[in-house]
């Protein structure tokens, strides 16, 4: 999440292992190249949680590896369409990548840009008739919040 890097080098320790990452991309049909394997280190050591591109590509080089950002770029993007992440696009063209799979919404906390998972059910009622010849195939809400004054 935002603001959660530390300063210094991540403890190898606190990664995820090379080989769990390896078996993961494999699984998801994708090559383990080093830079995918690396940043799926940094990117699953922390549990379910939202990063931008950014925001990994600098956690990244605080681990000691280095990429450029394109390439943090193109690993995400190939995670989502692989299924390993889901991408959550705000309204303000901002993107984040989500590691927990399950099915939920999220609260945006407007001023620290910054999603939370939503961890209760929510009711959808009263969609709206999809377009002709269209089918909804899922419902992803995210609600605004900011701090009270």
């Amino acid at each position: 999440m935002r603001g959660s890097i530390a300063m210094g080098h991540e403890p190898a320790e606190s990664l995820k292992p090379a080989d769990w990452v390896s078996e993961r991309l494999r699984h998801a049909g994708l090559r383990p190249t080093r830079q995918r394997v690396n940043l799926g280190r940094v990117l699953y050591s922390k549990g379910n949680r939202h990063v931008s591109v950014e925001e990994l590509h600098a956690e990244a080089e605080v681990a000691g590896f280095r990429v450029s950002r394109a390439t943090v770029y193109n690993a995400l993007h190939r995670f989502t369409e692989a299924g390993l992440v889901l991408e959550v696009v705000l309204d303000n063209g901002r993107t984040y990548f989500d590691t927990n799979l399950s099915d939920h919404h999220h609260f945006f906390v407007e001023g620290e840009g910054r999603l939370i998972d939503v961890v209760a059910d929510i009711a959808v009622d009263r969609l709206p008739k999809p377009p002709e010849g269209m089918e909804i195939t899922s419902v992803e809400l995210i609600m605004r919040v900011r701090r009270r004054s």
